[in-house]
């Protein structure tokens, strides 16, 4: 199956930007997606997931600054990043570990989008 970003590019501290994620080949409804991010250099560190029904976990990392959704009916799952700092940049990918109610290993992801935050 497949899990594809986009939505990535270049913005200024403080600006936003809006990720989603195309999930295809396997039954979206019944899984919760999740965000990771990695720079280069970095450990892959988790965003945002959400769960099947719709819960949203956001580590305190950024906290009040992203938002996870998701739209069953698109297969689709979006980031919404806003007030972004230069340490947001990095490539971010979707994935699923293919459990109900959390992604906890990422096991399953697919390219990611490269977000730059840059003055």
């Amino acid at each position: 199956f497949q899990l594809q970003a986009s939505g990535g590019g270049l913005v200024q501290p403080g600006g936003s930007l809006r990720l989603s994620c195309v999930a295809s080949g396997f039954a979206f409804d019944d899984y919760a997606i999740g965000w990771f991010r990695q720079a280069p250099g970095q450990e892959r560190e988790g965003v945002a997931a959400i769960s099947r029904s719709g819960y949203a976990f956001v580590p305190d990392s950024v906290k009040g600054r992203f938002t996870i959704s998701r739209d069953n009916a698109k297969n689709t799952v979006y980031l919404q990043m806003n007030n972004l700092k230069t340490e947001d940049t990095a490539v971010y990918h979707c994935a699923t570990d293919l459990d109900t109610d959390y992604v906890y290993t990422y096991d399953y992801w697919g390219p990611g989008t490269l977000v730059t935050v840059s003055s």
